[in-house]
C-alpha cells in the first residue's frame, strides 16, 4: 500500500498536473500586472493632482495647446508626422494619444486613427521586407510569439483585430511581429485601423477630460469624468472577451 505522503508526490509529479500548475502560474501573473497597472494609473493620477495644484501645469498646457491649435492644418499634419515617426520608433503611443485629446478633443481620434494606422504599416512593412531575419528570430525564441503566428495562419485578420483589442503584447511591438507572419497587409491595415479604436477613444476622452478641466466649471468635469468611466468599462469588458478569444485560439500572454 503506497503512503498518502508518497502518493502526493506521485500525483503532483504526473504530467496531468503541469497544464494546471502552469495555468495556475499564468493567472498569478495576470493577476499581479492587473494590480501594478492599477497602482501605476493611480500614482499617475496623484502626481497630476499634486502638480495641478502646486505647479502652474493649467497655464504650461493651455499655453501649448493654444500654440498647436494656432498651427492650423499645418500643426495636424505636424502632430500625425511626430506621431507616425513615434510609432515606428517603438514610443508609447499612449501618452501621444492623450495629448491629441487635450489639444483637439475629440477631433483628435480621425487624426489619432489615421495617423497610428499610417504608422503601423511602416513598421510592418519594415519587419517584413528589410528586418525580417531580426524579428523571426525573436519569433522564434519566444513561445507565445509563435503561438501568435500559428493562430493568423489558421485565422488570419481576425486575429489581428483580437490583439489589437487586447493588450498581450504592446501596439508598438505587435506591429513589427504581425510584419513576419502571412497576414496580407490590406488585412493587417483595416484590421488595425478597427481595432485600435476603443483604446484610442479611452484615450481621447482621458485628454479631452484635460481640455475640460481648463475650459469648463464643475458640471463639464461630471459630465466628461462620466463618459470617461463608461467608456473604460467598455474598453475593460471589450478587451476580456479578446482575451478569451486569443486564448481560445492558443495564444496566451506572453512570458518571461
Amino acid at each position: 500500500m503506497i503512503p498518502d505522503a508518497e502518493r502526493s508526490a506521485a500525483d503532483a509529479r504526473s504530467p496531468g498536473s503541469e497544464p494546471e500548475i502552469r495555468g495556475g502560474r499564468r493567472a498569478s501573473r495576470e493577476q499581479r500586472t492587473r494590480r501594478l497597472g492599477w497602482i501605476g494609473a493611480g500614482a499617475l493620477l496623484v502626481a497630476i493632482g499634486i502638480g495641478w495644484y502646486l505647479l502652474p501645469l493649467g497655464d504650461w498646457l493651455q499655453s501649448l495647446r493654444d500654440w498647436i491649435v494656432a498651427l492650423g492644418f499645418v500643426g495636424i499634419l505636424l502632430f500625425a508626422a511626430i506621431y507616425i515617426v513615434g510609432t515606428v520608433l517603438l514610443a508609447p503611443g499612449a501618452l501621444l494619444t492623450i495629448a491629441a485629446g487635450f489639444a483637439y478633443g475629440f477631433w483628435a481620434l480621425p487624426i489619432v486613427l489615421v495617423a497610428a494606422t499610417i504608422g503601423a504599416s511602416l513598421a510592418f512593412l519594415i519587419a517584413r521586407y528589410l528586418a525580417r531575419d531580426r524579428v523571426r528570430r525573436m519569433l522564434e525564441t519566444r513561445r507565445s510569439l509563435a503561438a501568435i503566428d500559428r493562430a493568423i495562419a489558421a485565422e488570419g485578420w481576425k486575429i489581428v483585430v483580437l490583439l489589437r483589442l487586447s493588450p498581450v503584447i504592446p501596439f508598438n511591438l505587435q506591429n513589427y511581429l504581425l510584419g513576419v507572419t502571412a497576414v496580407p497587409f490590406a488585412h493587417y491595415a483595416a484590421a488595425t485601423f478597427a481595432g485600435i479604436i476603443p483604446g484610442t477613444a479611452l484615450y481621447i476622452y482621458v485628454g479631452a477630460l484635460g481640455e475640460a478641466a481648463l475650459d469648463g466649471g464643475a458640471a463639464t468635469w461630471g459630465f466628461f469624468g462620466a463618459g470617461l468611466l463608461a467608456t473604460a468599462i467598455v474598453v475593460i469588458l471589450v478587451t476580456r472577451k479578446a482575451r478569451a478569444l486569443l486564448r481560445e485560439a492558443g495564444v496566451d500572454p506572453p512570458t518571461t
